[in-house]
């Protein structure tokens, strides 16, 4: 019999770590190659751990809400010898993971010897990696306690915690340095509002992505001064085209065309145009993308809202853009999209005419600088402008909304970028074939 190392896979660019969220095999259990044996999340994406080989799960190194790094070993699967070439065709690695075994079991021992000065309650669990962080980092148990949650069911995960040693660090250098001075306690957030249900209200509690999204959103209005451009776009010439085309673009590609792939087209073009749209602010430095990755804000089917990425948004042309907004936004309602598929995002669109409505003020994508947010096409009676004169006629319009962030992007910039959108769609050509 052999044994085999069951690690933590690559999920994408920048993905350093997952938070194992449930294990799908017990301990016996007996798993087929490519079988689901745990699942974990990152920052908005669930995923499942398959097996790579066939065996028999004997150890599992990591409970639910552990953190866990790329690479590292979650779980021994014991398998026949000849049956897996992966552990036969190495006979040095081999050997070598008894010992890499042993000093994990060590590890976990030793964060469990370590945790002394605080416990789990009823209504607080914490996994071992956050109480030897609190141990180590003199953590106290009430202070641990007060720590809001990111976690399935509110619990505090490694991230939590260390956000708030660095934010409680923050406070400790504002403060005045005094030898004679008795150290003062980290300022409290204020309280909330209390909230008073009665008897006949329904409680309903927050997803874990949910939360995680509530978060994102509060960071970035206080990281980014959000302001605001608005301009009004005629695309008529694209409904008339889109119409006349549309049918025979699904026989010949087997895809719905929509209003989407035009507009990602006309925007990833501005953003060539405009490049320090394109960046991100990092401290006092700039630092400008040289891929231009569109991110698309895609429903899932919990009503949640997901960015999966376009990679390279500009190098593809119309069809190739068809194809992959529709994956991307198929997978994103089944829940099938992996980590690699929200990454590396530079620029974000959001469609809020989906929903009705004919402009927004949407909320800026972290460490991105902009969101266009496309609104809904209205028929209205509008002035045509002609040489024999100026004329009302029935028109096809959408607004279209800017959010920038003004520490980095000016009025002007922010203006001429979303004016930009504008006159790309305005252009668009009757006759273009595809």
């Amino acid at each position: 019999m052999a044994k085999f190392e069951l690690k933590l896979p690559k999920m994408g660019e920048s993905v350093a770590e997952a938070t194992i969220t449930s294990w799908l095999k017990e301990v016996g259990d007996t798993i087929e190659a490519d079988e689901a044996v745990l699942e974990i999340a990152t920052d908005k994406v669930d995923s499942e751990v398959p097996s790579e080989v066939d065996g028999v799960l004997v150890e599992k190194l990591f409970d639910v809400d552990d953190v866990v790094q790329v690479g590292q070993v979650i779980a021994i699967i014991e398998t026949e010898g000849q049956e897996s070439g992966d552990v036969t065709a190495a006979p040095k690695e081999e050997a070598a993971k008894p010992e890499a075994v042993s000093q994990v079991a060590q590890t976990v021992e030793t964060a469990k010897e370590t945790v002394a000065a605080v416990s789990s309650t009823e209504d607080r669990f914490y996994s071992p990696l956050v109480k030897n962080i609190a141990k180590k980092e003199g953590i106290s148990q009430e202070e641990l306690d007060t720590l809001s949650g990111s976690g399935k069911d509110g619990r505090v995960t490694k991230n939590d915690i260390l956000a708030h040693l660095e934010s409680r660090g923050s406070a400790a250098k504002q403060q005045p340095s005094k030898a004679t001075e008795a150290p003062k306690a980290a300022p409290e957030k204020p309280a909330a509002t209390p909230v008073v249900a009665s008897g006949e209200d329904e409680i309903i509690e927050m997803t874990r992505m949910g939360k995680i999204i509530a978060h994102h959103m509060v960071e970035s209005v206080q990281t980014s001064a959000h302001v605001q451009s608005f301009i009004e776009a005629d695309v008529t010439k694209i409904w008339n085209w889109r119409k006349k085309v549309k049918d025979g673009f699904a026989k010949r590609e087997g895809e719905n065309l929509t209003f989407t792939p035009i507009f990602m087209e006309a925007i990833a073009k501005a953003l060539r145009d405009f490049p320090m749209m394109n960046i991100s602010l990092q401290g006092d430095t700039i630092v400008k993308k040289k891929h231009i990755n569109l991110g698309m804000a895609a429903a899932l089917g919990d009503g949640n809202l997901i960015v999966p990425v376009i990679k390279d948004a500009d190098q593809l042309n119309l069809v190739g853009m068809t194809k992959k907004v529709n994956d991307l936004a198929n997978r994103a309602r089944l829940n099938q999209l992996k980590p690699d598929d929200i990454q590396g995002g530079t620029y974000t669109v959001t469609n809020v005419g989906t929903f009705g409505s004919i402009m927004g003020t949407p909320i800026i994508n972290q460490p991105q600088v902009g969101i266009l947010a496309l609104g809904a096409i209205r028929k209205v009676p509008a002035v045509v402008e002609t040489p024999e004169g100026d004329f009302i006629g029935i028109r096809y319009k959408m607004f279209l909304s800017h959010s920038y962030d003004h520490r980095v992007v000016n009025g002007a910039l922010g203006g001429q970028f979303v004016k930009a959108v504008k006159d790309y769609l305005e252009a668009w050509d009757s006759n273009r074939e595809i």
